[in-house]
């Protein structure tokens, strides 16, 4: 009996069903019929509208450089920031509107329709076509919901001087007064860069590029993360199909996502290029491995490229490196001899890791500090953390009742029990994945669900690294209803950036949203699929000749 199985004998495999239940093939359907068609563009251009909404508001909202602001004294352009309620809402409205386009496209993506017909899914183009539309305005417009972009400025120039980045935050290496620490979040201005050497490397070659110049900075660290999208574009397709998952529905559930949208692209995270890269190193090597040939050759150069690109996006942030272990589980399973197949493809993964890693801090000449400082993020207490939620809320139990704030001692507690918890489940999907339970890519996915509902410190835009690869696996409603609510939640509770505004401009401007989207709803109600039955078999628009019947 192998290794696996002898494990997994010592406890009951019901985790391993119950995750295997959220799981199921989706078979080809057909295009959409000429009345869907219609539906289709009115939501792409319904989707559109909304982030230029969320565009143009983000001139007064967003997150504008404290100096250097290109709209400052701009007759058009300066006008939101002087009317920051209006700006707020007319944000939220865009919001609010590229988060219901984004529902009402996934009828036509993974949805089933009333009459118990089959779906027909819009083709790969016309998705591809509706992701760019709604991309472009989020592109263009100032950074919002963060202002983690002017950190990444500031590390950036403190590595171009020869500073070490690692030991130095923005004010200390900088000073008070320079133009990029000025923008850095006051929590941030003392902090060294928690980031692997790969991306302080990219800041730093921005740095030399756009020197003081904030938004040349902005522009370029956006350009790195569209990049970083176009690989999950890339990658994401490809691993749904190797799961008998249509591309269209992963796209749509991970791709086009608003939490991708508003934080990765509106937002600039570095997210971005560490989710692009972690994908596309796993379709590489997952493609060698679960091909029929042997594994030389080509197969073998791209084995080695995919596990090097996995190693790559960990030295962005280290959480990626997970991928590389369910990588190296199913490589084992192919070679099989027990214990021997296992340790001889952790130390195949694991030396690529190791020897990439080692080039990456060379090359960059930046060093091994980012070791030290991995655990920066720490400070901040997280209310989606599950085990930061139970400390806070202890705490703040103990200061009700008059037993004095404990939090600091009960986060020591909870924090280090979440971590075995996570470890413990990381550890059942990799022995999943060995005794051939579940996908690589799946049971990576569910790795890192526990993983990001039990860290430390968890933000909005970190349900990515769990929503993207199980988007290419998970089918279920089991799996994708609670997803897309969360995300649909999480995407139109947060504000444009993060920013305290008074109480007064956020409740006029959530009653602004309410009022305005409630009448675009009633606007549209003939135009767009609201109701369940709009999306089933071919019906003509009420007192209107359908557009595809025209002469």
């Amino acid at each position: 009996m192998d290794v696996g199985r002898r494990v997994l004998g010592l406890v009951t495999p019901a985790p391993e069903r119950t995750v295997a239940a959220l799981h199921g093939t989706e078979a080809p359907a057909p295009g959409l019929n000429p009345r869907e068609l219609i539906f289709l563009q009115h939501i792409r251009w319904f989707g559109t509208t909304g982030s230029l909404l969320m565009a143009f508001g983000a001139l007064g909202v967003g997150a504008q450089p404290v100096r250097q602001n290109p709209t400052f004294g701009i007759p058009v352009l300066s006008l939101p920031a002087r009317m920051q309620t209006s700006a707020i809402a007319v944000t939220m409205i865009g919001t609010v509107i590229v988060v219901l386009a984004w529902l009402l496209l996934g009828r036509y993506a993974v949805g089933r329709f009333a009459d118990g017909t089959p779906p027909r899914r819009l083709s790969r183009g016309q998705l591809d076509r509706t992701l760019l539309l709604w991309i472009i305005p989020l592109a263009v417009a100032p950074p919002m919901f963060s202002q983690d972009i002017y950190s990444y400025l500031a590390q950036g120039e403190i590595a171009h001087r020869g500073l070490d980045p690692y030991a130095l935050g923005p004010e200390p290496a900088l000073g008070r007064d320079h133009v990029l620490t000025n923008s850095v979040p006051n929590i941030w201005k003392s902090t060294p860069a928690p980031y692997g050497p790969l991306f302080v490397w990219c800041s730093r070659g921005i740095a030399a590029v756009a020197g003081d110049n904030i938004v040349a900075g902005i522009w370029l660290h956006r350009a790195l993360a569209l990049g970083g999208v176009a690989l999950i574009v890339w990658a994401l397709p490809r691993l749904a199909r190797r799961c008998g998952v249509a591309a269209v529905s992963a796209l749509w559930l991970g791709a086009a996502n608003p939490l991708l949208l508003f934080h990765l692209v509106a937002g600039v995270h570095n997210e971005a290029l560490m989710l692009g890269l972690m994908l596309a190193g796993m379709e590489l090597a997952l493609h060698a491995i679960e091909s029929a040939a042997p594994i030389r050759g080509t197969n073998l150069t791209l084995l080695i490229g995919g596990c090097a690109i996995i190693a790559l996006s960990s030295t962005i942030k280290i959480p990626s490196l997970v991928a590389l272990g369910f990588v190296g589980m199913a490589l084992a399973r192919r070679w099989g001899h027990g214990w021997r197949g296992v340790l001889a493809a952790a130390a195949a993964t694991g030396g690529i890791a190791l020897t990439t890693t080692l080039l990456i801090t060379t090359a960059s000449g930046l060093g091994f500090g980012w070791v030290h400082t991995l655990g920066a993020a720490n400070a901040v207490r997280s209310w989606m953390s599950l085990p930061t939620l139970i400390g806070i809320l202890t705490g703040f139990g103990g200061v009700v009742l008059g037993l004095g704030d404990h939090t600091t001692a009960v986060l020591n507690i909870t924090r280090p029990i979440a971590a075995i918890l996570a470890m413990f489940v990381t550890l059942r999907m990799l022995l999943a994945v060995y005794t051939g339970r579940l996908h690589p890519v799946g049971a990576f996915g569910v790795a890192m669900g526990s993983v990001i509902l039990l860290f430390p410190v968890v933000q909005p835009w970190y349900l990515l690294w769990a929503v993207t690869p199980l988007a290419a696996w998970a089918t279920l409603p089991a799996f994708r209803i609670p997803t897309i609510a969360l995300s649909a939640l999480v995407s139109v509770i947060l504000m444009p950036r993060g920013a305290e505004f008074t109480v007064f401009q956020i409740v006029a401007a959530a009653a602004a949203t309410v009022v305005v989207v409630a009448g675009m709803i009633i606007a549209t109600r003939t135009v767009l699929p609201w109701r369940v039955d709009d999306a089933g078999a071919p019906k003509p628009f009420p007192h209107r000749t359908p557009y595809a019947e025209r002469p």
